[in-house]
């Protein structure tokens, strides 16, 4: 058998080598020294003995062996040499006990180069084992700014606490992503159990991945593991067979598709514009949506809290009975109220059950459940209330608040004499920064000396309110709407009188009109018109003053004046004629835009992470902040607070 072993192994060989040199591609093994960087550039770190996985042995050390094996690690030289009768006598001792003998070999960038034992690997790769033994040396380049460079880095830090030298990821940040979905804390040490469980469970997933991608994707099967991971859970995932990963993998090949997009989220400015004659439910909705003789569509709403104690609730609340005012005996609603991660799976369970044809989660912290849901059951639309989601088998939507806070910002800013404002921002997400900035530089406009005093509900010890009155703040922006169970007056803009609130105006967010706006184009068709099959990118709604879904409510307490600057600015950013992020930027720390005739992109405002240059304060890293906010900040934090 060793002999037509060898035979198939070099048939393999010669194959790869005519493939590749077709392609115009190194058809034999890529040799170590002539890639690494001039010496002086990077260092040798010894690991000792190492199981290497098979599939990152990418080739030899020195040029000494690199042309007797294609690029496969399969054999060229011909039968009957005395290189081909070493290789039998191997693949003989491998079939009869195995190869145990180490290799010698160098780890750089996570692919394996060998210098002794190129044959025994090339057995290995021929039978498909997983991994050999090694004796390794690694070689670490210097830091620099590329980004297979930092991946590397993170790669180390993660080796260091885990051991696993077997996942790669194609973008930075992901072994931090996979260190926080195995539960583990930010360097945290794997012990024995937690190596041999994770081996077994990405083993096996990596196989099924692989036999289906047949490089489709230009992902690597680690940034498929982690989506799955973050979805589902590690204990969910380790309990499954490999009939279930296969399966599952399957039905989540749309989400491994946006992995591979640099831009995969198309952010919907407006509502669609075409317009379609109302269909009928049925001719609308998936088939077996509706069950026989349904006339009307039937809504969830999942909260986490309650109506009367979160204010958030409570105009996800607003919007659920605007949309029972606004199409009676068409739609149906029902809402699930007090809900925890822990539940929330079970209540998109129950909504399904109840043959719910739309259910909104209304909190970030739900997305994950969402998606899984949606993989479920795919006749049923879930949409998930968050901003730069990315996920295929969900829609997600939020409203540009930016555009109102600005209009605040201008407010206070005419009406402090101190100049000096407050700003009090929730959650450091995705989002609120841009609130933070737009208030900062509608101030700005009507008052070049202004300064925005920043605080953070969420933090840890923080008395919002006391610390601003202390940096002397005369005019605060609070919490957008007041809870119904709360007699405060300290939210929307105020001015403090003699340590009382007085109101001056007060965003609105209209979750009744977005409500309303997204059922309209399912009940006339325009739904699907978002949605572009050749080029699947997750959707986002992300509308604004434009679609009436947010606005600004002045008190009487305003002068004539400053009303009329109210309308002037809400006139102009409804029609698009003013952006408040246009002309020259200036953040904390230099020129973020130069030009006087440019506008940030609308993904430039989402994922924000620099504070206005008139801005007094910081982003609060995510130890910083209160436990419940872990949630929310895991899921849509930006980049400085997850750090």
């Amino acid at each position: 058998m060793s002999r037509e072993d060898y035979i198939k192994a070099n048939r393999l060989a010669k194959k790869d080598y005519q493939s590749k040199s077709l392609r115009g591609e190194l058809p034999t093994l890529p040799v170590l020294d002539d890639i690494l960087p001039p010496r002086g550039k990077y260092r040798e770190v010894p690991l000792g003995l190492v199981k290497i996985p098979a599939d990152q042995i990418a080739g030899t050390k020195n040029a000494g062996r690199s042309n007797a094996f294609a690029s496969n690690f399969m054999p060229l030289l011909k039968e009957g040499s005395e290189f081909s009768r070493k290789w039998e006598s191997l693949s003989t001792s491998h079939v009869q006990e195995g190869i145990r003998d180490p290799i010698k070999a160098y780890e750089y960038m996570n692919k394996f180069y060998v210098e002794e034992g190129n044959k025994r690997v090339s057995v290995v790769k021929f039978f498909g084992v997983d991994s050999i033994p090694g004796t390794v040396t690694r070689i670490i380049p210097d830091r620099t700014g590329d980004k297979e460079n930092k991946i590397y880095y993170e790669f180390l830090d993660f080796y260091e606490l885990s051991k696993v030298n077997y996942v790669w990821f194609s973008e930075t940040g992901r072994f931090a992503k996979l260190q926080a979905a195995m539960e583990k804390e930010p360097g945290e040490v794997w012990n024995e159990e937690d190596q041999m469980d994770f081996r077994s469970i990405y083993t096996r997933f990596s196989k099924e991945f692989k036999s289906m991608n047949h490089d489709k994707l230009k992902i690597t099967a680690g940034d498929a593991f982690l989506a799955l991971l973050e979805l589902y859970g590690y204990k969910e995932l380790l309990g499954m067979s490999v009939g279930e990963l296969k399966k599952l993998i399957e039905r989540s090949w749309e989400e491994y598709m946006l992995l591979e997009k640099e831009e995969e989220i198309e952010l919907k400015m407006d509502p669609a514009q075409e317009k379609k004659p109302l269909l009928s439910l049925n001719k609308i909705l998936p088939v077996g949506v509706l069950s026989v003789g349904k006339s009307r569509l039937k809504i969830a709403f999942i909260y986490e809290k309650t109506p009367g104690s979160s204010a958030w609730t409570y105009g996800h609340e607003l919007g659920r009975l605007h949309l029972e005012q606004k199409f009676p005996g068409e739609v149906q609603t029902l809402y699930y109220t007090n809900i925890t991660r822990k539940d929330i799976e079970y209540a998109l369970e129950d909504a399904i059950r109840q043959k719910c044809d739309i259910i909104f989660t209304t909190t970030p912290s739900f997305v994950q459940a969402s998606v899984k849901a949606a993989i479920a059951h795919p006749s049923v639309r879930i949409l998930n209330c968050s901003l730069n989601t990315s996920h295929r088998y969900i829609r997600t939507y939020y409203i540009r608040m930016h555009e109102p806070k600005f209009i605040m910002g201008a407010i206070a800013g005419a009406m402090t004499e101190s100049d000096k404002v407050g700003f009090i921002a929730d959650y450091p997400i995705f989002g609120t920064i841009a609130n933070i900035n737009a208030f900062a530089l509608g101030a700005k406009l009507v008052n070049p000396r202004v300064k925005v005093f920043l605080e953070w509900s969420a933090k840890k010890d923080v008395d919002a309110v006391k610390n601003l009155r202390e940096q002397g703040a005369e005019i605060i922006s609070g919490k957008d709407m007041v809870t119904p169970e709360d007699a405060s007056r300290y939210f929307g803009l105020y001015s403090l009188e003699h340590d009382w609130p007085k109101s001056l105006a007060m965003p609105v967010w209209h979750w009744g009109q977005l409500y309303e706006r997204l059922i309209r184009t399912i009940m006339d068709g325009t739904w699907k018109y978002d949605d572009n099959p050749s080029d699947k990118k997750a959707i986002n709604y992300w509308w604004g003053m434009s679609s009436d879904v947010a606005d600004i409510v002045c008190s009487n307490n305003l002068p004539i004046g400053t009303k009329r600057l109210v309308e002037l600015l809400k006139t102009n950013i409804k029609s698009g004629i003013f952006d408040p992020f246009a002309g020259e930027l200036y953040s904390q720390t230099g020129v973020i835009q130069k030009e006087s005739w440019k506008s940030l992109l609308p993904e430039e405002v989402v994922k924000m992470e620099w504070l206005a240059e008139n801005v007094i304060g910081d982003i609060p890293k995510r130890q910083e902040l209160k436990k419940r906010s872990e949630p929310v900040v895991l899921q849509q934090g930006v980049e400085k607070t997850k750090g």
